[in-house]
């Protein structure tokens, strides 16, 4: 089976890098075909989930439906300070460095039965973690911080979808409506509307913007519920509105395109279907991560005082 996505982001460098949705589609055929690991059994009543950026929006979805405590690296011993009845930790973290080590001898030295879900097999942080309560998942070579394959595996493995279905989809775009068949280039601000049981998605989508855009693009994330509530006072003509719900949300001021998530899409489908259109509006805007990530991972590296790449292997 031909694999044209993946072998893009097997050689890119950093004068040729893909948008988003190339990873999107990249991931789906990887995981099209290779197997994921079993989403690991975490047999605590409360867990702390820790994690930071796109890590701790993964770990309100992975865990969702279970009684737990979230944190990351600035809060999370004041979560256990607070929460007594936290009988576990899980770590999320791809690269399983920067704070992830520290963070893991700190709640080990606690006493706290411990899990690392990560896409490192040299993370390290697993010196402070049972080699059984590790979890590998694999990932592809990626721009930094688009951590698409990364948490997408986790997500997958977690929620057991047919990863093809949704490839086959978006090649196919069948799921895809008027939204990219505008001309997006003229937006400055584009707010994207889920449905109520995707809501966990907010902060993964939000943090994209950010990391894609900083102040260049602004972006919004709200449930099509959240929407009706005064986020319309203010409006202009170059904010663009994305509805991916089945139903006509009650925005004032209306909404502009719908790429409703099919009816068989878990969280999974939904992300990658979400990232697949954060992608193309990147597409349509001049490439300010492209410009600036190679001054930024210098910058970062200093202040983690580890190497950060532009590229992740």
């Amino acid at each position: 089976m031909e694999h044209p996505n993946l072998d893009i982001l097997n050689n890119f460098d950093e004068s040729s890098m893909p948008n988003l949705d190339v990873a999107v589609l990249g991931a789906l055929e990887r995981f099209s075909e290779e197997k994921l690991p079993k989403f690991p059994a975490i047999d605590v009543k409360r867990p702390l989930i820790v994690g930071s950026g796109n890590a701790a929006a993964a770990g309100r979805i992975l865990f969702r439906d279970t009684d737990a405590v979230y944190a990351d690296e600035s809060n999370y011993q004041q979560k256990l300070d607070a929460t007594p009845s936290i009988d576990g930790a899980i770590i999320i973290s791809a690269s399983g460095g920067k704070d992830a080590p520290r963070i893991a001898e700190d709640l080990k030295n606690r006493g706290l039965p411990l899990w690392l879900l990560t896409n490192n097999l040299h993370a390290p942080a697993r010196e402070f973690v049972d080699s059984s309560r590790m979890t590998v998942f694999p990932k592809n070579r990626e721009p930094y911080t688009y951590n698409t394959s990364t948490y997408l595996g986790m997500i997958l493995s977690q929620t057991r979808e047919d990863p093809s279905v949704t490839l086959l989809a978006l090649e196919q775009k069948n799921i895809i409506e008027t939204a990219l068949l505008a001309d997006l280039s003229g937006f400055n601000a584009f707010t994207l509307i889920v449905p109520q049981k995707f809501s966990e998605l907010r902060d993964m989508f939000r943090t994209k913007f950010d990391e894609l855009f900083g102040p260049m693009i602004v972006g919004r994330v709200f449930t099509t519920e959240e929407v009706a509530h005064a986020k319309t006072v203010v409006s202009s003509e170059k904010e663009f509105f994305i509805d991916f719900g089945e139903k006509k949300p009650d925005v004032i001021g209306g909404w502009n395109a719908r790429v409703p998530f099919p009816a068989w899409a878990g969280y999974g489908a939904a992300l990658a279907i979400g990232y697949y259109v954060i992608g193309k509006i990147q597409e349509a805007h001049p490439p300010y991560f492209k410009e600036n990530i190679s001054r930024y991972v210098k910058e970062a590296s200093e202040a983690f005082k580890e190497e950060i790449k532009p590229i992740v292997e």
